[in-house]
């Protein structure tokens, strides 16, 4: 008797495990969104700086923000 109400908590903890991990995972995410959409500007800003330095070419987006870059692929697409 005692064995079965052992395998119903571990089936419970386990499965809570598995939600505790979703939820982990999501928060991660969000996080990650939250870093990226405040800080692409300055990233991309760096990423060009150091192109250039290495003998590449400054791209036509670099001085543009974020926010026009996304507004002009809603009106011309992907390229």
């Amino acid at each position: 008797m005692k064995a079965k109400i052992r395998n119903r908590r571990f089936r419970r903890q386990k499965g809570q495990a598995f939600v505790e991990y979703v939820i982990l995972i999501a928060v991660v995410a969000l996080a990650a969104l939250f870093v990226l959409a405040n800080f692409s500007d300055r990233l991309r800003e760096m990423i060009t700086g150091i192109t250039v330095t290495l003998g590449g070419e400054e791209d036509s987006s670099a001085n543009k923000k974020s926010i026009d870059i996304v507004q002009d692929l809603d009106s011309t697409g992907v390229n």
